[in-house]
Order: structure tokens, then C-alpha cells, then sequence
């Protein structure tokens, strides 16, 4: 008696199953179809993607090959192009190196660009910083003390990322405005970071001799 009812039952099920399928076949086929196409897609794109990354590898590489060559204006266009179209991280390196290469034939214009990537917040803040610290780089023969301080006084804390450099240029700009206070300050700074790099160090030690001694109380 019970294997009639499991005949029965089965019977039920299979039953059930086709009245299921037949009701709701095309949607399972058509989700099945969309799943397919969607992961499909999904490849293809992730494929475009490695693809777009290696060329534009390939031709952030060619300007920089310009750059070393001493090519700047073409050097310029490429890194130009690429700041325009290439993804996020190629984008802002171009930037960069398209400013330092302005900064050759422009030094006005390439502080511009710097100033523009260092109020940029889609970019982070490293980057932000670099630029805060080129531009001071450029500026360092023409602007006042008061000014480089102003631009990079941010950039020299104990966290910040180029700090080292930073506080090298204002300890240059207060030297040049027979700032000695000033030079002293950062000079010492410098030299007690244990971080600072040994070639800095060295030409801080050097700016430091150039000062005239402390004046005994």
C-alpha cells in the first residue's frame, strides 16, 4: 500500500513541476539568458579595462621616454593627452609631469597647474601635497618669505609626506631673505629628524654654515 502512495505522490510532483514549467518556462529561460549575458559583459569589460590600463602603461611610458630625452614640448602633448583621457591614477601623474614639463619654458603658468591638482579633492592627499611642494620649488628665486611660508608651513609637520623638502626650501627662502631666525629653525628641524634623507641633510648642514654664529646672551 505505501508504494502506491509514493507512486501517487510522484505522480503529484511531477504533475506540479509541469504545470510550473509551463507557466513560468520563459521567465526561467529568459533570467538564465540575462545571467549569461550579464557575466559575459562583465568579462568583456573587465577585458577592456586591462586592455585600456596596459596602452595607457605603454604610453605614459613613451612620454616619460620623452621627458628623459629633453623633448619637453612633445613630452608636454603626451602627458597633456593623457591627463585628459587616461584613468583616475595615470590622470593625476600626468598632471604632474605635464606641469614639470610647463615648469620648463613657464614657471608661472606650471605653479598655476600645481596650485589647481593641490586644491583638487578628487585626488588624495599626497598628491595634493606634492604639488603644494613643486610649486614652492619653482617659486623659490621670486617669492617673498612670508609668501613660501604661507604656501608651505602645511606641509612641513612631522606627519606630512615631504616634509623633508618642504622645510629645505624654507629654510633657503629665509636664508635669502637674511631671515637667520628663520633658516636656524628649519635647518634644526632637519637635522633632528631622524627620517631626513642623508643627501638633504647634507645640504642642510652645508646652508647651516653659511649662517652667521648665534650671538651669546
Amino acid at each position: 500500500m505505501s508504494e502506491l502512495f509514493d507512486e501517487v505522490d510522484e505522480d503529484v510532483r511531477r504533475d506540479q513541476l509541469k504545470q510550473i514549467w509551463d507557466r513560468y518556462s520563459i521567465f526561467i529561460v529568459a533570467g538564465a539568458l540575462l545571467i549569461v549575458a550579464a557575466v559575459g559583459g562583465w568579462r568583456g569589460y573587465e577585458y577592456l579595462q586591462m586592455q585600456k590600463a596596459v596602452e595607457t602603461g605603454k604610453a605614459f611610458d613613451a612620454a616619460v621616454e620623452l621627458a628623459d630625452q629633453a623633448k619637453h614640448a612633445e613630452a608636454e602633448a603626451a602627458f597633456g593627452k593623457l591627463a585628459a583621457t587616461a584613468p583616475a591614477g595615470y590622470r593625476m601623474l600626468a598632471r604632474l609631469r605635464e606641469a614639470a614639463e610647463v615648469g620648463s619654458r613657464d614657471p608661472q603658468a606650471a605653479v598655476k597647474m600645481y596650485d589647481d591638482i593641490s586644491v583638487d579633492r578628487s585626488i588624495g592627499a599626497v598628491e595634493q601635497d606634492l604639488a603644494k611642494v613643486r610649486a614652492g620649488g619653482l617659486l623659490l628665486e621670486t617669492a617673498t618669505y612670508p609668501t613660501m611660508l604661507q604656501r608651505l608651513e602645511a606641509s612641513t609637520t612631522p606627519t606630512a609626506t615631504f616634509r623633508h623638502s618642504a622645510r629645505e626650501l624654507l629654510a633657503l627662502s629665509a636664508w635669502r631673505a637674511n631671515d637667520n631666525a628663520a633658516a636656524r629653525k628649519w635647518l634644526d628641524l632637519i637635522a633632528n629628524d631622524g627620517e631626513t634623507p642623508s643627501g638633504l641633510r647634507s645640504r642642510a648642514e652645508a646652508l647651516q654654515a653659511l649662517l652667521p654664529p648665534v650671538a651669546k646672551s
